[in-house]
């Protein structure tokens, strides 16, 4: 408007990011902005909204975020599993994979808990209620955590396997990224003989172990690589 109005265009500019800054009342007075609108006959309406506007949205900002949202609206829509695994892999920290891997009804049970503590929950548990409701949304379009498995998990990447995703190394609890790629760089040299080869290439601490052990991961590998005779 200001540039039809013969304003010259770094003025222009100048002058509508003060405006939608809501800096105009500082910074009309110091560059003299008024009286170089007045000058070109902009009406005193106009310099009035400049000095009492807030804060303004630029369109295209609206039209990103609206092109992102309908990017993101379709991928959940018509291809949920790769949307699910890509948001995960994305915003997983609050994401505890030994709950999520027992099932809907665990998770479920889980939310409710936190929901009962109101406003005694804490800022981590209602970070968690957020991200068990993404969860919950995505089993109930049927779609399965598939539990950590020491051939198939990544160590950071949730990973679209058949009609369900498979949980990485990173989702159990105490898990870092360091120690989520030693665990999966061990499988590098070949199968397994046991859990103790296992714990061997991998460096993997006891905790670490036993929470795998917990789910399953190791299926049925021997526990030591030692044959037994008699």
């Amino acid at each position: 408007y200001l540039i039809e109005k013969g304003l010259p265009n770094k003025d222009a500019f100048d002058i509508m990011e003060c405006v939608r800054k809501g800096k105009s009342p500082v910074v009309f007075q110091e560059k003299k902005y008024e009286e170089l609108m007045k000058e070109y006959n902009v009406p005193q309406w106009y310099i009035d909204s400049c000095m009492k506007i807030k804060y303004m949205f630029p369109k295209a900002h609206a039209a990103a975020y609206m092109i992102a949202t309908l990017r993101l609206g379709w991928y959940k829509v018509h291809r949920p599993k790769e949307y699910y695994a890509a948001y995960f892999t994305v915003r997983s920290e609050d994401l505890d994979g030994l709950l999520v891997s027992k099932g809907r009804d665990a998770v479920r049970k889980r939310m409710q808990d936190i929901k009962m503590k109101g406003k005694e929950a804490s800022a981590k548990e209602n970070s968690e209620f957020a991200t068990l409701q993404i969860v919950n949304e995505m089993q109930a379009r049927g779609i399965k955590a598939l539990p950590v498995d020491i051939y198939k998990s990544d160590a950071r990447k949730f990973l679209v396997e058949g009609e369900n995703i498979r949980l990485p190394f990173s989702s159990l609890p105490g898990v870092g990224d360091a120690a989520a790629q030693g665990l999966m760089d061990a499988r590098a040299d070949g199968e397994f003989m046991s859990i103790e080869d296992f714990r061997d290439r991998s460096k993997a601490s006891k905790t670490a172990i036993e929470l795998l052990q917990s789910t399953g991961a190791f299926g049925d590998l021997p526990e030591s690589s030692q044959m037994t005779l008699f």
